[in-house]
């Protein structure tokens, strides 16, 4: 009943829950029924339960297996809860957590220590302050029947958006199913003061909690739109940005999917020297399940040709599994590669035809192409100059020590131009530089003459969820030794 689909298919909980499950619940609560129907009168409320109504000879095998049940039960429990934090975080409903990947092959399979710890404490301060099991049941059956009744409220929106059935239908499922557990639901709610509050009271905080990093986050987002900088003042920049281009590739990452974040300006009018290529990193969690390799980044230029600016969405569904550094770093690059190759735009012809940088293009990662631009890395003494072998491969070396050697090989069809040829020479130089993490350190505070609930709440509340929660560097497995935090303060 707690199966998570991410651990187990669709299949086996069916099968498990027609011919197992069900008739083992049917028969527990029959046989529960029979035994309060002939024993009306207890001495003691406390011996109502299951264990009175078992004979005295299967008493201690039947412990033995709710013993093994608890086990089983509350393993399930915690990976669901480890699934739903996942999702909600990757929704921006939650802060950001470290998340294992414990299995190579089942992607669901996924460990979070924070949550881990957090639900042992929980637990145990349950445990230490009821000291009654009486309690503690009226604090499961309460959320047990929450969590049904709020199962069948949106079953019926499921019925409706996703199934496309009659309204009249759904009206009728929720009126059936949801009048019996609405029932139930108030019956629990009588013993709100006998351990019932619990899990409501958690409720609420993780609501709250929730509430308010997803309003910090939103704010931040809308304070990142407003003060982007114009197209215009890169334009008058120059193709140098008016600093000495150094080699290497700047990977900048943002929450912006168009225009240039006021980071990059910070940066470059603090500093004066920038990277050769300079690449906007936006990684996008969608509200579906996974994204396919072919669709998984959109490629675009920032300005002019000549200007090696471009920009990057990675997309990744809520049940994705972020590749490591070397490997997403491979992918990133080919992507760009491979934008390059096939891009036809006339942007390096001339700086009044360029307006923006909404043009993208959809990029899949270099394993799921069966043709287009390949990179692979190896070691190399030869002393050679830049070369080009044909319309099938491009090389480059740049001294005789061992040191690693980027290849790209692009198809012979079709036919890449010189300017094209040029621009992918720049950037193996670029990548075998190395590639550095330019990310934003950011402080957000309400404006001044904000009200005080939103002063409470950004300053206090968000703040401390910020401090407490996983950086992007954790999030997104990111070397610390390539890493250049840049520091702004937000005022939303």
């Amino acid at each position: 009943m707690y199966a998570d689909l991410g651990h187990f298919s669709q299949l086996s909980i069916k099968i498990a829950f027609t011919f197992l499950v069900y008739p083992s619940l049917i028969l527990a609560y029959m046989g529960q029924a029979a035994y309060l129907s002939r024993h009306h009168e207890m001495e003691s409320d406390y011996r109502i339960g299951f264990y009175v109504s078992v004979p005295r000879l299967l008493r201690w095998p039947v412990l033995a297996i709710a013993i093994l049940q608890a086990v089983v039960g509350s393993q399930a429990v915690i990976t669901g809860t480890f699934s739903i934090i996942k999702q909600c975080s990757a929704l921006g409903c939650f802060p950001k957590v470290k998340i294992i990947h414990t299995s190579s092959k089942i992607h669901g399979q996924i460990y979070i220590p924070e949550i881990n710890w957090s639900l042992m404490l929980l637990c145990l301060a349950i445990v230490v302050g009821f000291r009654d099991t009486k309690r503690m049941g009226n604090a499961a059956g309460l959320a047990v029947i929450t969590v049904m009744l709020v199962t069948t409220c949106l079953m019926s929106l499921v019925m409706i958006l996703c199934w496309h059935k009659s309204v009249w239908l759904a009206v009728c499922f929720i009126l059936f199913f949801g009048s019996i557990e609405a029932l139930y639901f108030s019956a629990s709610l009588i013993k709100f003061l006998e351990g019932a509050w619990v899990p409501i009271a958690l409720s609420f905080i993780f609501l709250i909690a929730m509430y308010v990093w997803h309003y910090g986050t939103l704010k931040k987002y809308e304070f990142d739109v407003q003060n982007k900088v114009p197209i215009n003042w890169l334009l008058g920049l120059g193709p140098n940005l008016g600093i000495v281009r150094v080699k290497g590739i700047g990977l900048i990452h943002t929450e912006l999917v168009s225009g240039i974040p006021a980071i990059f300006s910070h940066f470059v009018t603090n500093l004066p020297a920038f990277h050769q290529v300079v690449i906007f990193l936006c990684i996008k969690s969608v509200p579906v399940p996974h994204v396919r390799p072919e669709e998984r980044f959109l490629v675009g230029r920032v300005g002019p040709k000549e200007y090696r600016l471009y920009r990057c969405i990675a997309r990744y569904g809520y049940r994705d599994v972020h590749k490591d550094d070397m490997e997403f770093e491979k992918d990133l690059v080919c992507s760009v590669a491979e934008f390059i190759r096939s891009d036809t735009s006339e942007y390096g012809l001339g700086l009044g035809n360029f307006e923006d940088d909404t043009k993208m293009t959809v990029v899949g990662t270099s394993a799921s192409k069966l043709e287009g631009v390949k990179m692979s890395i190896d070691d190399d003494q030869e002393d050679t100059c830049p070369q080009a072998e044909g319309t099938s491969e491009l090389r480059v070396v740049k001294s005789p020590i061992i040191r690693k050697r980027v290849r790209f090989v692009v198809p012979d069809s079709p036919q890449i131009d010189l300017e094209a040829r040029e621009e992918l020479h720049e950037l193996m130089e670029a990548k075998e530089a190395g590639m550095a993490f330019i990310m934003g350190h950011s402080y957000v505070r309400a404006k001044s003459g904000s009200s005080w609930i939103k002063k409470v709440v950004i300053n206090y509340g968000y703040d401390f969820l910020r401090r407490n929660s996983r950086g992007p560097t954790y999030a997104l497995s990111i070397p610390h030794a390539s890493t250049l935090e840049v520091g702004m303060i937000y005022h939303v």
